[in-house]
């Protein structure tokens, strides 16, 4: 089967497009043939050495396509069925092997972009806002990245969620439009205006209630600046490369939180808790009231094309790699 390798660690260039063996299934493991699978950051960071592993190696995170076999122990799935899931050892190739707790059916309804766009983005972002940061009706959410994969997401998830107000924060005032048209009712440049007073403006003093947080450092600290009593800063990723510092003093009064989430160390160690997520982010995208902007689509041989268009920043929502063309369709 042809996939895409990372070779060495570095630049895209270290990507290759070539021939190698089908992955050896598990009895408790499927199958399947990808139709398409997406581009995330941690997939560049792997690229550069940043997540460990061995040389050479198949990136990618999520897959959406259909079972071609079933081990002996699966229990819930049969050959033929349009799914999505988080495979074992990487998605940029024409077949992968995911387990069965990792694996979800998806219904005709949803076309395979729009599922292969879907599952790290709308996984996480339902986690962050339902199940770490608890969103209540009415709260005021502030997203930071608000124009990237997990930010438009992130947006729509908590107006469906009942949020009151939600506001964006982009690096580029480009990727402004982005965030409005996702459902935002707000937008700030970070980069020429102080998003901190802000939003402490809009919500006459008393800040957000929840703060979506994936670029760190200052960004981070500055929050803090506009977080309101008992609310939850909820850290998940670390963009700027910069480390940011909390102080006790800035929680025990104020009954904040600041609360750490990985949807990687979910996968690995509680999977179990991803079907609770599938159970009620699935029907919000087939039904449509979810939809996950797709911002470039590239043929799998093209995937250092890809990386190189995430990487520059400019691209908005995801980046998809498509496999087999007529199944996309």
């Amino acid at each position: 089967m042809k996939a895409i390798l990372v070779t060495g660690y570095g630049g895209p260039e270290n990507m290759i497009y070539t021939d190698v063996e089908m992955p050896e299934m598990m009895p408790k493991q499927i199958l399947i043939r990808t139709v398409a699978t997406s581009v995330n950051f941690a997939d560049i960071k792997s690229r550069y050495g940043k997540k460990g592993g061995k040389l050479p190696f198949i990136p990618g995170l999520d897959v959406a396509g259909v079972i071609e076999r079933v081990g002996t122990e699966v229990e819930h799935f049969q050959i033929g069925q349009r799914v999505i899931a988080f495979p074992s050892q990487g998605s940029y190739a024409e077949y992968v092997v995911a387990d069965e707790a990792l694996t979800f059916a998806i219904p005709d309804s949803l076309d395979f972009r729009a599922a292969a766009a879907s599952p790290i983005v709308s996984f996480t972002a339902y986690k962050l806002l339902a199940e770490v940061a608890r969103i209540e009706s009415g709260e005021t959410v502030l997203i930071h990245a608000a124009a990237g994969g997990i930010g438009t997401t992130a947006i729509q998830l908590a107006k469906l969620l009942g949020a009151g107000k939600v506001i964006g924060t982009v690096g580029s005032e480009s990727k402004s439009g982005i965030v409005l048209e996702a459902g935002a009712d707000h937008v700030i440049c970070h980069e020429q205006e102080d998003f901190a007073e802000k939003v402490n403006e809009w919500t006459q003093g008393e800040g957000a209630n929840i703060i979506l947080d994936s670029i760190s450092g200052r960004v981070s600290e500055k929050s803090m600046t506009c977080l309101a009593p008992y609310g939850r800063l909820v850290h998940f990723g670390n963009a700027s490369g910069e480390i940011g510092s909390f102080q006790t003093v800035d929680l025990h009064a104020s009954c904040r939180s600041v609360l750490g989430f990985s949807f990687g160390t979910t996968r690995q160690k509680r999977p179990e808790q991803l079907r609770r997520t599938a159970e009620q982010v699935i029907p919000f995208l087939s039904q449509g009231r979810l939809q996950i902007k797709i911002g470039g689509t590239f043929s799998l041989s093209e995937a250092a094309r890809a990386h190189e268009w995430v990487e520059s920043r400019k691209s908005t929502g995801k980046v998809l790699l498509v496999v087999d063309e007529a199944l996309s369709e």
